[in-house]
């Protein structure tokens, strides 16, 4: 059983020299779970992931550890895991020896090192393949003998740098599958970073959305996807068509929003009557025979489980998702279009 440590930012920045990568981010991160940073390219999470590691000292701002301050500590004295990008295994040394190499200096002898070694190697399934070299090994057998090398040394915390960037997409499926498992099964607390929406969905507890060096929303992967606080939270997880209409609140907690041929009921969220910004989703829409609105077919694909339309309507161009195979429309059709009951969020200013 892991030795599952809480979390904690407070007010943290990073600066290198007039560049800002980190801004005052702050940050609760309960014991035993998975939170992902997730966010475009420069948006400052892997700063962060750095950061909590000891591989960069914030400019300002404290990181606790445990309840212990580490703001200042060396990384090896932090209690930490990291698996990188590159996995960095090294290519001379096999397996065994490259699981081996972190905890050998503590061990107290070569067999001890070998044998916790070998024991995360069966971790992460792959006892039978100690003494192959990297070289011997796919790409998702070099990221697990990467995980394995940060799990001999119990750390009371595991940090992922973009784990799976290198693998093709069947396979990034599987491998973010078993490390959910693993996480799951260890009970350690885990910190993920990705730019991927579909990977931070679906091995996260919790999603940190993060955008020009700040933290832009966090919540449940359920919460950040049906209830998105902004426009970019709304069009980085998951797909969203941006549109304007009118709401009426109807009491306490609900309104009306009325848009183009279209009206339906949802929560306000706070928001005063009049015009208001809203996201919906792909699958907001149906594709039908009969309809409030009409629009005109601009591109069309099949995607095995569904189609996707791009199409021309009264309310601009929208992406929509459709489950009906049997009816497949072409580009320069025109079709109806019907309300499916869900996928609709207001967004605050």
């Amino acid at each position: 059983m892991s030795r599952a440590a809480t979390i904690e930012l407070r007010g943290v920045s990073k600066a290198y020299g007039d560049v800002v990568a980190v801004r005052d981010v702050s940050l609760s991160i309960e014991a035993a779970t998975l939170v992902t940073l997730l966010g475009p390219s420069g948006c400052g999470k892997t700063t962060t992931l750095r950061m909590v590691a000891g591989l960069e000292l914030p400019s300002q701002g404290r990181i606790l550890i445990g309840g212990r301050d580490v703001s200042g500590l060396p990384a090896y004295e932090r209690d930490v895991g990291m698996v990188f990008q590159s996995y960095a295994l090294f290519p001379h040394l096999n397996v065994i020896e490259n699981v081996a190499f972190g905890i050998a200096p503590r061990a107290a002898s070569r067999a001890e090192a070998e044998r916790a070694a070998g024991t995360a190697l069966e971790t992460v399934g792959l006892s039978g393949m100690a003494e192959r070299l990297p070289s011997e090994l796919s790409g998702g057998q070099q990221q697990r003998v990467a995980v394995a090398r940060a799990l001999v040394l119990e750390p009371a915390v595991l940090l992922f740098d973009e784990p799976l960037s290198n693998l093709d997409a069947k396979l990034r499926r599987t491998m973010r599958e078993e490390i959910r498992a693993l996480q799951r099964r260890t009970q350690m607390t885990v910190i993920y970073v990705t730019h991927d929406q579909d990977e931070a969905l679906a091995v996260s507890d919790r999603i940190v959305v993060m955008n020009q060096a700040r933290i832009a929303q966090q919540g449940t992967p359920r919460e950040l996807y049906e209830s998105p606080d902004s426009v970019f939270v709304a069009g980085f997880i998951g797909d969203a068509n941006m549109l304007k209409g009118r709401l009426e609140r109807i009491d306490a907690t609900q309104g009306r929003l009325r848009f183009g041929a279209f009206e339906c009921q949802v929560p306000h969220r706070g928001l005063p009557d009049g015009e208001v910004a809203f996201a919906a989703r792909p699958e907001a829409f149906a594709v039908a025979a009969t309809g409030p609105a009409r629009a005109e077919v601009l591109h069309a694909a099949y995607l095995g489980r569904h189609m996707e339309y791009r199409l021309r309507s009264e309310l601009g161009e929208l992406f929509v998702r459709s489950p009906d195979l049997g009816r497949a429309y072409e580009i320069g059709e025109h079709l109806a279009l019907a309300l499916s009951g869900g996928g609709i969020t207001l967004l605050r200013p």
